[in-house]
Formats: C-alpha cells, structure tokens, sequence
C-alpha cells in the first residue's frame, strides 16, 4: 500500500463488557460517571464528532436507568449520529446462542435505537470468540449494509489485509472490516505528547498501513472500560503534522467503513470465522467452560422458542391474551446471560451466580406464559373448575393435554406424569378445617377424543406434594401419588394441541413391543447392550450395522482457565472399567429403560493421590418402533481441574462431519494443527448445536444433545462430547497451549463444576442420504428431544380440543419459530429455513382459514404481502438456497 493520499480515521470508542471480572453492578457503577462525562464532552468538545458505544443498547438502558433525565440529550447525541447505538443488544458470544437469540438479540437492539432515533448499521462484534456463518444473512435481513469483527479471522494464506466480501449462508454477502492483530485497543494508548507520540506512531503506523486494502485506515481509540479520550481533538492535530500530505480525521465506525469498504479491494473469505491461530488469539476452549451453564441456556431457548412463544401466539389467534410484553422481557433477560464472557463462562463466580438468577427468572416468565396460553386454548379455567368444587375428594376431572411443538403432525410413546389426590395439606393458622382424604392412585387408561383406548405402562410412582393454583382462589396444596405412565399418543396436528382423559381399569399395551433382558435393550430396529465396562454395543438391526465401544465416560487432566483447556504434562485419562452395576429400569412394552452406574477417580498428581472422584450413572431407554436411543448421564462430581468426556466411535475416520450451527449445518474435518503457534495452539474440538453425525453409505451415527455443546471429531472417526471442564482459575499465564494472561486473574472455584448435574444425549443410527439432505437430521432430533410434550390437569374439568393446528411443507425445510409479531400487531409469525444449496416450494398449512399472509423480513419490517388459494388455508413461498423465510399471517 502506498504511504500517499491516505486518510486515517480516529475512531474514539470503548469496550464495556457488562460484567466480566467484575460484577454487574460494579461495572455499572463505572458506566455512569463515564457516560456522564461522554455526554458532556460530546455536547461541548466538537473535535468529538462521534463516539461508538460498544454496538449493544443494553448499556444505554443501564445509564438511563439511573440518569433518566438525560434522555433528551442522549437521544439528540443519536439522532445527529454523534452517539453511534446498536445494532445488538449485547455483545454475544455468537457461536453459542440459538440462531432465534441472535435475532431475538438484534429486534431487541433494533427496537431500542428506533426509540432513541437512529442505529449504526454495522454489524459490529470486537471481542466475540468466532463467528457463525449466518451473519451476513442476518445482517441483510436487518439492514445491517457493513461488518467489523477481531477474533476468528486472519493466520491462514491470503487473510493479510483489512477489508474482506464475507460469503456466509446462502451466498450472502456483508462487506467487512477486520480489526489489526492488537484488536480495538491498538490507538488507546497513543499519546498526545510530539516525542512519546512519534515513537509510538511509527510502530503502530507501519502495521496498519501493511494490512490496508485501500486509501482509509481506521485507527480504534479505546479500550475494556475506557472513559472518552481527554483530547481527541489535540491527537488529531498532532498525528497530522506527522503525516503532511495525507489526512488525519474524526469519525464514527459506519462513517470509516462506508469510506474503506467502498474504496478498498475486498479479499474474500467464506462460511464460519473460528480461525485466527497466528494472528491474534481465537479462544475457541471456551465452549466446554461451565458447560452445565451452557445447558440451561439452551434449555431456556427451547423453552421460549418451542413453547412459551408458539402457545403464546396460537392463543393470541385464538382470541387469547396478550402476552408478548412478557415475552420480551424474558427474552431480554435471557440475552442478558448471553453477553460474550457470562455465557462463555470467562467471567467472575459472582457473575455466574447472576446469570443462574436470570436462567430462573427465564424459566418462570416461560413456564408462566405457556402454562396460561395452554389453558386458554383448551378452554381450562381454574377458578370456573373450583368454584364448581370440581377439586372435592373423587370428584375430580383431570384430563391430560398433548402439545406437539413440531411443525408437522406427529405421534408416537410419550412419558407423562399424572397425579391423583390423597390428601389436603392445610396452610395457615388453625381454624378447625379438616383435611379431605383419597384412595391410592387407580389402575387406568387414556382415551383420546375419538373414544378410542390408550393402554399405558406404568414406570413408577412417588408421593409428593401438588399445588393447583387460580386467578382469584388461594392456592391449593395436595399430597398425591405421581404415577409416570408411557403410552401410545395418537396423531397431534402440528402446533397442535390434543385432549386425553383418564378411564378406569388396567389396559395391556399391544402391538409394536420393546424388550429388556439381562444388559440388552431391543426393538424392531434397535439392539442396544450394556457392555461389562458400561460402554453401549448398538447394533441398527434394519442395515446391520454393528457400533461399540459407544458412550465411554472418560475423565483427565485440565491445568487450563476459563478460557484455554491445557493438559498436563503427563496426561493420563480413566474410563469405564469392569465394575459397572446395571439394573433393569423399565421392561417394556412400551418403554424399555437400564441403569449402570461406576465410579471414575482421577488420574494421580505428582504427589500420588488421585485427584478426586467423578459418580456415573447412565440411564439408557429405547422406545418401542423408536430409531433413537435416549441416554441419561447423571454425574456428581468431586473432581477438579479435569475434563470430561464421552467417547462415541464410529469408525468412519477419513470424512468430515456435520454439525447443527445457527440456522443451518457446518462440515467439519478433524483439525491437525500442523505448523508453529507460538500464542495459542489450535484446539480440535468445536461448537454444535443439537446434532454432529457422519456416514458413509449405510453406516453413520448422529449424536444428538437438546441444544448447544462442545464436541471433537478425531481423525480416526471418533466423537467426544465434553460432558464438562473443572477449572479453578478465570485466567493463567502459564500455559503451554496459550501463553499470556487472558483476563485479570481470580479464583473461579464454581468453574469446577462440583457436585450433581444431568446431561440428555441420543444417538440415532443415519445413512449418507439422510446426512445430505440435512432436514432428516432435524426431524430425528426434534423426535428424540423435543417429543410431543404432556400437562397433567388434574382439576381439567370440561376441556375442548383447540381449533389450532400448523405444518410447514417443503421437503427439506426446517421449522425455526412461531411467535408473536413484534409491537402489537395481531398475527402469527412463522420461521423456517432452507439448509440445503437448492431452492425449494414450501408452504404453511392451517386448521383454520387465515385472512391474510406477508413475508417479512427477520426484522419484521419490510414486508411483500402473498396470495392465498381459495380455501385461504395455505400459504405458499419459496425458499432460496441457505435462506431463512419469515412469514406473519393474521
């Protein structure tokens, strides 16, 4: 690049990560005065042209929630694009939320700049740990027209300049800057005095202008939690009289990159960014730190994405309630925890401890929400059933309600607990009430609407305490027997619902059977034993395809941080062994279900003893007619500074494999980190979601997890699940896989993850069609993971099937979301994808006729309205290759 007619951009920002080392609130006591003298500075110091705040609206709610009457001149400062907000509403860590968080993440910031008068268009990332393949695809759907990201690119051949066309799902474009080896720091430390600034210019200098594209060169000025520059207008002047004949300027992001991007040659770089192993640090051990954290996020996605929100619309429709302002106060809160270092774990155990808080404020506001839409669309009304005593001793109504959470009819053996009284437990004072008394849990079977006999299997049954609860009556608190029962659910339309009810007398199941003799578990197309060491043999009995070895626990090493896993010098890693006790936990018809358990004690230190000690035990069910087999790993763990892992062979080394990403799948072939990386060693494991399988021909395995983990795919055809990392340092700088302090160092002693937790897995025989098509991959997860899902109403009274029902057409897509629209708008607003390279006709398909559909874009506001056939029941579209489809209908 010539050192001509060049014009460095001075780009006055700072990094405030909400909470890291640090509290939330600690930090938040820090943003306040700095925005106090930001705000000053921008109204008075007019060198301060624009200053960029970190790209996430979270912390203007923050200030404004302790300065209020700033808003005025805070709005004024965005509106004349002096203050640049947006477009996120925190910073996530993009490759571990679902691809609904990320659009969830930026309607909520969109939402946020609207109010203030203006967004920067720039979807704008300096500190992620990698970067999914989807963002330019969401960046078009929000309008976002540039990118600036740091970590995950640059260290391969030809990632040496600046300015990139990033290629991501669907061939979707975003024009992209890329930030210097030092980051969005690398001007922070310039000072204004002539001497020290000449010296420090001409290092800084010769980097930027090596790696520039074209004439504009963006030079960050600020840092983690930097108050505004003193002088930015003095730094200007100065570093232009040390560059006479180019220019030295003042501007705000999107105002450097629409003048770089535009002028530059753009390098071009596709799919995912998870690699820049040379050039600065990746950080990619993060997604096996507080992996059991990593979980309830998940959890708490699914149940907004597959229940909360599609009931909550569906009774919306229905002439419900309205219940999205609560909606969006639970996902705000959940996006919360997903700022880059809460929800990769690099953070404080007090900041932990936080984002447990919110995962529990999630899960009511969700399970509130779904409770009170399911009952409206079934037509349960508590207060109606106890004001008409239907709660007395035997004389209850119960009833048990299927929700299918699927976008496409469904059936199959559903597990569900009922309950049945045995008596009053009395709250209060005494007052001479006398507590009501039933009979044992009956013999009984289901009937669906038809009136046609559902025989269940009894699994077990325990005596806890029930309460039912009502708008406008006192909670009632029961002791009950809970009976888990399995049964043979009939066909529930898709986003539909169902109507059961309890008939008395035992029925024997028939039909397609599953068996459970000695360590082996057997149906129609599965064969799965319990090996002596506890490792699973599955055998597919329709290919007869034989896998073993499968699901061994193995426990070694870690001397690694938060950030980093390290082994230690003389790793050593324990497994299953020849002492595993297995029972029989389920015998069938329906439900087959073995227990093992064992004992792994970490491998000996230096001194000799062991290192602690790690309870297992698994439970394995298989389903009768199922092709899934559902495992349970319930761990308690007394071990530190280790790492976890179940081990899955297939024997399939040699090809890639195919992980669940945001809004699609990613190839991945074993990574060998050939070459010398004196900073940060590459890591071989990688994020997924919900799925990683192979296979060659008819011989292939998906291993299937309810959302987000951390696996490695080994060059010898193995997958290991990190189950979790036990690290008791947020950061070393001793490590030999990365050398250098990450963070401020502190102990993390709740990032060893101690004590009891539950990890859900199946595994699921697939061939190579089914792994090409992609969409079969959903629909066996969606089956083994997110089944037909049951509420008991033991004060039901009278019910009434809902008049609702959805699926989505098109072999090959994949249903996403059904949720409310955004604001007040009546409707509903569905969401697929196309995970496939080829353009294919779809269409949503209704119980009852609809008025009208648009297609929307993921930012729900550009719309293109579409024609209905005559029956007013169907709405056709089209997905482009990779796409994601956004359609309201009301």
């Amino acid at each position: 690049m010539s050192n001509h007619a060049l014009t460095f951009h001075l780009i006055p920002h700072t990094h405030w990560d909400r909470e890291w080392y640090l509290s939330r609130a600690a930090f938040h006591a820090r943003l306040v005065p700095m925005v106090d003298d930001l705000l000053d500075r921008l109204r008075r110091d007019r060198p301060y042209r624009s200053f960029t705040l970190d790209g996430q609206t979270v912390h203007v709610a923050d200030y404004l929630g302790i300065r209020p009457e700033r808003r005025a001149l805070l709005a004024r400062l965005v509106r004349a694009g002096r203050l640049e907000v947006g477009p996120w509403y925190v910073l996530a860590d993009e490759l571990i939320p679902s691809g609904e968080a990320l659009i969830r993440n930026l309607l909520a910031g969109a939402a946020d700049a609207r109010a203030l008068g203006r967004r920067m268009n720039v979807l704008y990332s300096p500190d992620a740990f990698g970067h999914p393949a989807v963002l330019p695809l969401l960046a078009r759907e929000f309008g976002l027209r540039y990118g600036l990201v740091w970590r995950g690119l640059g260290g391969r051949p030809g990632q040496t300049h600046d300015c990139y066309q990033w290629r991501g799902s669907g061939g979707a474009e975003l024009p992209l800057y890329h930030l210097p080896p030092g980051g969005y720091e690398v001007g922070a430390a310039l000072p204004t005095a002539s001497g020290p600034l000449r010296t420090a210019w001409r290092a800084l200098r010769s980097t930027l202008v090596a790696r520039a594209s074209g004439r504009h060169i963006g030079v960050p000025v600020g840092a983690d939690h930097h108050a505004a520059h003193a002088d930015i207008g003095l730094l200007r002047d100065r570093l232009a009289a040390l560059e006479p004949g180019n220019t030295v300027r003042v501007s705000g992001v999107e105002a450097f990159l629409e003048a770089a991007l535009s002028d530059a040659s753009l390098t071009p770089v596709d799919g995912e960014l998870r690699w820049s192993y040379g050039y600065t640090w990746t950080l990619q051990g993060v997604h096996g730190t507080r992996a059991p954290a990593k979980r309830r996020n998940a959890a708490c996605e699914l149940l907004l994405e597959r229940r909360a929100e599609p009931l909550a619309a569906l009774a919306r429709w229905c002439g419900g309630r309205d219940r999205g302002a609560v909606l969006a106060r639970a996902w705000r809160t959940l996006i919360e925890t997903q700022f880059h270092d809460a929800l990769a774990g690099t953070a404080s155990d007090t900041v932990a401890l936080a984002v447990a808080a919110r995962h529990d404020e999630v899960e009511q506001y969700a399970g509130e929400v779904a409770r009170g839409s399911l009952a409206e669309l079934v037509g349960h009304d508590a207060d109606r059933t106890r004001d008409a005593a239907f709660g007395a001793a035997g004389a209850a109504h119960p009833a048990l309600v299927l929700w299918n959470p699927a976008a496409r009819p469904r059936a199959g053996i559903v597990e569900a607990d009922v309950t049945w009284f045995r008596r009053d437990v009395l709250v209060g004072p005494p007052s001479g009430r006398r507590a009501r008394r039933g009979a044992p849990a009956p013999l009984f079977h289901l009937v669906d609407g038809s009136g046609t006999p559902l025989p269940v299997q009894r699994l077990s049954r325990t005596r806890v305490l029930e309460r039912l609860d009502a708008e406008r009556h006192s909670p009632d608190l029961d002791l009950v027997d809970r009976v888990r029962v399995a049964f043979r659910a009939p066909t529930v339309d898709g986003l539909g619902a169902a109507v059961l009810h309890a008939a008395p007398g035992a029925r024997h199941p028939r039909g397609s059977t599953v068996t459970a003799h000695g360590r082996v578990l057997q149906n129609r197309r599965l064969r799965v034993a319990i090996a002596g060491d506890g490792t699973l043999t599955l055998t597919d009995r329709r290919s007869g395809e034989r896998y073993a070895g499968v699901l061994r626990v193995e426990l070694g090493g870690d001397i690694g941080d938060t950030y980093s896993y390290c082994a230690p010098p003389h790793a050593a890693v324990t497994s299953n062994h020849d002492t595993v006790r297995v029972a029989r936990v389920a015998s069938g018809p329906l439900v087959g279900a073995l227990a093992a358990g064992w004992t792994l004690r970490g491998a000996r230190g230096t001194s000799g003893r062991r290192r602690g000690r790690l309870d297992v035990r698994l439970v394995v069910s298989l389903a009768a007619g199922d092709r899934v087999v559902r495992c349970r790993l319930e761990l308690d763990n007394a071990a530190e500074n280790c790492r976890v892992r179940a081990r899955i062979p297939t024997e399939l080394g040699g090809v890639p494999a195919v992980a669940g990403a945001p809004f699609g799948f990613v190839e991945r072939s074993a990574v060998t980190a050939a070459g010398h990386f004196p900073s940060e060693i590459p890591v071989p494991t990688a994020p997924a979601h919900r799925v990683v399988a192979t296979a060659v021909g008819r011989r292939g395995l998906a291993v299937l997890a309810p959302g987000f983990f951390e696996y490695e795919w080994t060059a010898e055809g193995d997958v290991l699940v990190t189950l979790f990392r036990a690290v008791g340092e947020l950061s070393r700088d001793n490590l030999s896989t990365r050398p250098g302090h990450a963070a401020w160092p502190l102990p993390t002693p709740l990032a060893q993850c101690p004590g009891p937790m539950v990890i859900e897995l199946a595994l699921a025989p697939v061939d190579a069609r089914e792994i090409a098509a992609r969409s079969p991959l959903a629909a066996v997860w969606e089956d083994s993971l997110l089944p037909l899902e049951p509420t008991w109403l033991r004060d039901a009274g009278p019910l009434v099937a809902p008049p609702v029902g959805i699926a989505l057409d098109g072999d090959g897509l994949v249903f996403s979301a059904a949720k409310p629209p955004e604001g007040a708008r009546r409707g509903v607003v569905l969401r697929c994808y196309n995970p496939t390279a080829v353009s294919i006709d779809g269409a949503w398909r209704f119980a009852r006729p609809i008025a009208r559909a648009a297609r929307l874009d993921a930012a729900e506001r550009r719309t293109r309205a579409i024609a209905l056939d005559r029956s007013r029941r169907s709405v056709p579209f089209r997905a482009a290759p990779g796409a994601v489809v956004t359609i309201r209908i009301e």
